[in-house]
């Protein structure tokens, strides 16, 4: 039997988390953190962006380098870097490519093209090549 691995896991509660806030900064772009162990995310972080755009995204530095901490400190690593595309699709723009500089981290993207239904995408960027990964959203189930 062949069993998928996700590249990146997300429980669902999360990855609503991160499209809240998608929603909650558009038409800006929307940006964060994501943490975990061995791809699978366990805490979110989201960013303020600094530069308060509709096609581009900055992280507050002072907060960028306190979630790092507060990572390194909880043992945990840096999964991911979210950010939202309010306007365009769920894939890398030519700007997301030149701006990747955490090469071992993943870029997970939100668009919100059509806010009723959002798109994720998650992408390795290295070198300038884009490289489509999976992703495995997981669901709590009650032990009721």
């Amino acid at each position: 039997m062949v069993r998928f691995l996700p590249d990146l896991e997300i429980p669902k509660t999360l990855l609503n988390k991160i499209i809240e806030h998608a929603r909650q900064e558009y038409p800006l772009e929307s940006c964060g953190i994501l943490a975990g162990k061995n791809g699978k995310i366990t805490k979110f972080y989201p960013m303020t962006n600094t530069k308060k755009s509709s096609s581009c995204y900055l992280m507050e530095p002072e907060e960028q380098v306190r979630v790092f901490q507060e990572i390194e400190k909880e043992g945990l690593e840096l999964s991911a870097i979210y950010h939202s595309h309010p306007h365009t699709a769920s894939f890398p723009s030519q700007r997301d490519v030149d701006y990747a500089f955490y090469p071992d981290s993943l870029i997970l993207i939100i668009s919100l093209k059509d806010k009723d239904v959002p798109q994720i995408g998650v992408f390795q960027i290295e070198k300038g090549k884009i490289e489509k990964k999976a992703i495995r959203v997981t669901v709590k189930k009650n032990n009721a």
